[in-house]
């Protein structure tokens, strides 16, 4: 494991379990972290390193815009948001995956979508030559193909448990996500030397955990 130099670095984290998860791992990559005591703060300072607890969405936000040097986000997020960031390796944790829903024995064209995903949905029907309308929703996406809202729903899977429970299926995998290290590429000219030895401290890691993706080119 490489030592790490104390330069100042801002890290955008997202809320939940993958804000847990990710201390856990970056303190193990040789960052002073901790996690901290509940409260209502947003930031956190952990001697050189500058905490940020964002929405899951607002982490590409964040890292492109040069407010975090880098973050930890999933890459259905990244996907969606469009942001052209570094992203130099698969953390293999958080795994999940984007997928197209219908009711069980559902027949007939999909007219209507809904989902929390508009870019990415619309790119998965365009690429298959399918016209339909899109429509955000921010919560229970499954509610809407049980409505009669959607014709069909693109929303995340995990266990699948949800999707039995409600009489649903998955007909396409549109996308197979897991958490990512997303880096500023400014910072990482001008921090080289803090965030280089982090991403190899965490090549490092990951590759012990197994599946370690090939990384991303910048």
């Amino acid at each position: 494991m490489t030592p790490l130099a104390p330069t100042p670095i801002t890290l955008a984290l997202p809320k939940g379990r993958i804000f847990e998860e990710s201390i856990e791992l970056l303190a193990r990559a040789g960052l002073p972290l901790s996690l901290p005591e509940k409260s209502r703060a947003l930031q956190w300072k952990m001697g050189h390193v500058t905490l940020l607890e964002l929405r899951n969405q607002d982490v590409p936000v964040y890292v492109d815009l040069g407010i975090a040097d880098a973050g930890i986000v999933g890459k259905d997020v990244l996907a969606e948001s469009g942001r052209s960031i570094y992203e130099p390796l698969d953390l293999n944790f958080s795994h999940c995956r984007l997928s197209l829903i219908r009711e069980v024995g559902a027949t007939g064209p999909v007219h209507r979508v809904a989902s929390k995903y508009p870019r990415l949905s619309a790119a998965y029907l365009s690429g298959r030559g399918l016209s339909a309308e899109i429509v955000r929703l921010s919560g229970n996406i499954e509610l809407a193909a049980l409505t009669g809202l959607a014709d069909a729903v693109v929303d995340l899977v995990q266990t699948g448990s949800t999707l039995k429970a409600n009489n649903l299926e998955e007909l396409d995998v549109i996308l197979r996500s897991s958490a990512r290290l997303v880096v500023n590429r400014t910072a990482l000219k001008l921090k080289r030397s803090e965030l280089r030895p982090l991403i190899a401290n965490l090549r490092e890691l990951v590759a012990v955990n197994g599946k370690l993706a090939a990384p991303a080119r910048g």
